[in-house]
């Protein structure tokens, strides 16, 4: 046993030495590469063959010892890298199963809100626009609510209704002009929002540049504006009140049919339009 220790030893002081002296070959060749690129990708090639063929040399004369080999099997010795693989795997499967129970969780709160939200104020008032708009033979059309909902919902409804195509910032200079332009006819509706008194020129001003320059919401103002401006009807469809708001009586044909929405959205108000529906359901 004390042959094998000190055989064992003596190999490895010689393996350490050959490392160093490695060690300093590769420097030798790093330097010498330094300031030439394909040198150096040459060189990465090269270390990487003297590093494997030193290993490989090493792991045969400690099999050729047949060092303890009656102590330890061989394939029972962890290496670093072995070591090193079961850290990996091991943290890989944690964060997989991290990520699962997360995803479950997170399907388990969905399935909770949407159980609330069955008799929730939003699907309420959902079930009672849609109830209105099947008896006219309509479906909500989606608008994103950016703050252009309302003018994206009149552009498509000017596309469906009158097959004319009409960009939101063309509606919104339009709507800002036209309430400059009769603005005695709109500033009596209108008020500070945190004073309540009517708006001041300057004020009124600042607002019509929001609208023309901003995403600022419109609501029953800006509706009447644009169906003067587009001289058609339009009507607002909402769960409570009157079965529908009319602007634009005056005007003939067909009307431009929106909806409006409370509770459809945390930031506030907002407008979808229509489109026919087609079913029995």
């Amino acid at each position: 046993m004390d042959s094998e220790n000190d055989e064992l030893a003596i190999l490895e002081s010689k393996h350490r030495k050959e490392k160093k002296e490695l060690q300093a070959q590769i420097q030798a060749l790093k330097k010498a590469a330094k300031n030439d690129k394909t040198k150096k990708k040459e060189l990465t090639a090269e270390i990487a063959r003297l590093e494997a063929e030193m290993e490989a040399k090493h792991q045969q004369e400690l099999d050729s010892a047949n060092i303890a080999v009656d102590e330890v099997p061989a394939d029972s010795v962890p290496t670093i890298e072995n070591e090193m693989a079961k850290v990996k795997i091991s943290k890989a499967q944690k964060r997989r199963d991290k990520k699962s129970q997360q995803e479950k969780e997170r399907e388990e709160q969905i399935k909770q809100q949407e159980q609330e939200n069955l008799h929730g104020p939003r699907n309420t008032e959902l079930q009672g626009i849609n109830t209105k708009l099947k008896e006219r033979k309509l479906k909500i059309f989606s608008i994103p609510s950016d703050g252009d909902c309302l003018y994206k919902a009149i552009a498509h409804q000017m596309a469906v209704i009158k097959q004319k195509d009409i960009s939101v910032d063309e509606l919104r200079e339009s709507v800002a002009k036209y309430i400059r332009q009769n603005k005695d006819d709109f500033i009596p509706f209108m008020s500070n929002p945190d004073t309540c008194e009517m708006l001041t020129s300057e004020e009124f001003e600042e607002y019509c540049n929001k609208i023309e320059n901003t995403k600022v919401w419109g609501g029953q103002l800006e509706i009447r504006a644009l169906s003067n401006i587009l001289k058609c009807p339009v009507t607002v469809i909402q769960a409570t009140g009157p079965g529908s708001i009319d602007q634009g009586a005056e005007h003939d044909g067909p009307p431009l049919i929106i909806t409006y929405h409370r509770h459809m959205y945390r930031l506030g108000e907002h407008y979808n339009s229509t489109v026919p529906y087609e079913g029995d359901n």
